[in-house]
């Protein structure tokens, strides 16, 4: 068991993307200027699509995302329904549009995962909670 309350972040993540969309990506409380990324997904089992709000990298037009489940032993459920559902959604600010989920890997995934640890100090924590390789993935435009 990994002590986190799920139920409670579901809650919170509720409010995230309501706030979110009402504001056209703006937010506030602890989230006030954090660079978030609406992410909808369908599910690799019920087929019905989830909307996950993550904190993400960009790089010019380049979006990237963070499987990093707090640190926990196992990949986040968003993330092997990406991998199974590679089409996704995705809103950035008051943006909307297609994208196709690109898992990064090797020299360019550590490069990117170093990036985000130095603009967001949690993901090292996340890293050294962890023994998996927290995955990188590019949110490509379709």
């Amino acid at each position: 068991m990994s002590g986190i309350d799920y139920d409670a972040v579901n809650k919170m993540n509720v409010g995230l993307i309501e706030e979110f969309r009402a504001n056209g990506g703006e937010l506030t409380g602890p989230f006030a200027g954090r660079p978030i990324v609406l992410l909808t997904i369908k599910g690799r089992k019920s087929g019905q699509e989830r909307t996950t709000p993550l904190v993400y990298l960009g790089d010019g037009d380049r979006v990237f995302v963070f499987a990093s489940k707090g640190g926990a032993p196992e990949d986040p459920d968003w993330y092997k329904n990406l991998v199974a559902n590679p089409d996704v959604t995705v809103e950035v600010g008051a943006d909307k549009y297609a994208a196709r989920a690109v898992v990064i890997t090797g020299p360019e995934r550590d490069e990117l995962f170093e990036r985000q640890m130095a603009d967001a100090e949690q993901f090292r924590t996340y890293q050294t909670n962890t023994t998996r390789v927290i995955p990188v993935v590019e949110l490509v435009r379709a």
